[in-house]
């Protein structure tokens, strides 16, 4: 078990906040990712929320790490579906620091469910955010080939095996599906979670269509922590940040951006898999306006976003809710965004940014020159964006909606149904 620094202050340490609400005692647990990204901002900037409110926070991550040679894989697949030395470790932690609830992040492959029946035999409730679909979708994403695919949902999850959907392995994805197989009959996901976070409407609905139970599952979205402020520049270029893969829409993107009538600046900041191509492509022709800054800070990430004039987000794939879109907002940068899955239930169309529709080339195009050339629409949807993280993605508003979660698990412990 790695633990990463102790988050802990005394009352004479405390932030002043607007919340009289008894501070808690949480432990949050996250598998992290090799490439960072919103699921780890999120488990950073929760635990420093809560502990900038007087809470005693202890946050426990494993790095990410992937074995070599047969025996390690192996290794890595058991304790994926249940991993000893983590229950026991989990159950000596939960004995010495007696918290008042235990909040899961993300738990595969290296940490396991065990830590949820370590959880149960010490009397705490557990809270797990759903980040992702790993709960109803081996590759996580509901994404095969190009196009949203819903198979595991609807035959089974023998058919992501088949298809090898997580990191493009069978034995990977035979890992998930097992996983997930046995703590299905477990009755783990029904029984031994108090409380889970869906991030947007369209999430939980997709996870009661899956069979979590829906009285337990509590929307709260993601949040920005610090406030970065609206931006105050020139606005002169559009932006895209995030993972340069498929699912992420960007070869769409490029192909909008050849087919714009004229040149329009667009800056783009990440870094992935569709690297190599991303910079062949921008050797060749019709992309002289695209810059690409590579991966940057999150400080100059939120500059950017700032001097943007808009966000360009074509995810084909159906999210959960990227920290990308808060954060433009909260920079009172408005979004245009892919018409899919939780996208709606983010971005309003017409104000707060625009909808396209979801790898159509040619609407995304459409919808960015009409933005480049409706200056005073735009000024106005920024103000919207702005408004819009004010009101629902503060660290402040975020913390009266995570504190009620937790007062809730804690209070589920001694009801009947209640895991």
């Amino acid at each position: 078990m790695s633990v990463s620094t102790l988050l802990t202050s005394g009352p004479e340490e405390r932030t002043p906040t607007r919340s009289s609400v008894k501070p808690l005692s949480v432990i949050t647990v996250h598998n992290r990712y090799l490439m960072r990204g919103g699921e780890d901002e999120v488990f950073e900037s929760e635990a420093r929320l809560l502990q900038d409110r007087g809470c005693r926070v202890q946050a426990i991550s494993q790095e990410m790490t992937y074995p070599r040679g047969v025996a390690g894989k192996v290794r890595v697949a058991v304790n994926a579906v249940w991993s000893k030395p983590w229950h026991d470790d989990f159950s000596s932690t939960l004995s010495e620091i007696r918290p008042d609830v235990v909040h899961v992040h993300n738990f595969f492959p290296l940490i396991s469910p065990a830590i949820y029946y370590a959880c149960r035999d010490a009397g705490v409730p557990v809270v797990q955010t759903l980040h992702n679909y790993r709960l109803l979708c081996p590759g996580a994403t509901f994404y095969r080939d190009g196009h949203v695919c819903e198979d595991c949902l609807v035959h089974g999850l023998e058919r992501s095996v088949i298809h090898g959907c997580y990191r493009d392995s069978r034995l990977g994805t035979a890992t998930a599906a097992v996983m997930l197989k046995v703590h299905r009959q477990r009755n783990t996901w029904t029984e031994a979670v108090n409380r889970y976070i869906a991030l947007t409407e369209f999430s939980r609905r997709k996870f009661i269509e899956g069979g979590l139970p829906a009285d337990r599952i509590v929307v709260k979205p993601n949040f920005v922590l610090p406030d970065p402020g609206p931006g105050t520049g020139s606005r002169d270029y559009a932006i895209f940040v995030g993972r340069l893969v498929d699912l992420k829409g960007v070869p769409t993107m490029l192909a909008a951006w050849k087919r714009l009538s004229k040149p329009i600046p667009l800056v783009i900041a990440g870094d992935g898999p569709y690297r190599p191509q991303l910079e062949a492509e921008l050797a060749g022709k019709g992309l002289s306006a695209v810059q690409y800054r590579g991966r940057l800070s999150r400080p100059e990430t939120l500059a950017a976003i700032q001097g943007a004039k808009f966000l360009i987000f074509p995810s084909e794939w159906y999210e959960g809710f990227p920290v990308t879109i808060a954060e433009s907002f909260a920079c009172g940068t408005p979004v245009i965004a892919s018409r899919l899955g939780s996208m709606p239930d983010i971005v309003a169309d017409g104000s707060t940014g625009l909808h396209f529709e979801a790898g159509n080339a040619d609407d995304l195009a459409q919808k960015v020159e009409w933005a480049w050339s409706n200056g005073g629409e735009i000024e106005t949807m920024s103000r919207a964006a702005r408004a819009e993280f004010e009101a629902r993605y503060t660290a402040d508003r975020n913390y009266e909606q995570l504190i009620d979660i937790y007062r809730a698990a804690i209070g589920s412990r001694n009801q009947p149904g209640g895991a």
